[in-house]
């Protein structure tokens, strides 16, 4: 089973950025769409970006496009989510999820493989 492990949150200012990784155990090219979700206390998980096998095709959620850009290295197992102009309504625990189903969902019980989170808070 894969081991997807997420890196590069931490506490930054409102309008900074930060830049998480996340690197699987195994090719990152087995699985059609990898992708980022948030989730805030209370909240439920939502999907932030998610990107296709080839990287071709991407998904944004509304509230982050123009600030966030996903991207992933097949050669190296890894994905990015590169977080730009960063809001306090960003903060969040980010999880990295790999789905192995052909086709885009949003759908977080779609995605079978996930990584054990990493907290991002944005002071004002």
């Amino acid at each position: 089973q894969v081991q997807l492990v997420e890196s590069g949150g931490g506490l930054v200012q409102a309008g900074g950025s930060l830049r998480l990784s996340c690197a699987a155990s195994e090719r990152t090219s087995s699985y059609y769409f990898m992708g980022w979700f948030r989730q805030a206390p209370g909240k439920e998980r939502e999907l932030v970006a998610a990107i296709s096998r080839s990287g071709s095709n991407t998904y944004y959620l509304d509230s982050v496009k123009g600030r966030f850009s996903i991207s992933r290295d097949n050669a190296k197992n890894t994905v990015y989510l590169q977080m730009n102009s960063l809001k306090p309504e960003d903060t969040a625990s980010y999880y990295c999820a790999a789905d192995r189903n052909p086709g885009f969902t949003r759908a977080k019980e779609e995605y079978a493989y996930w990584g054990q989170g990493t907290q991002v808070t944005v002071s004002k």
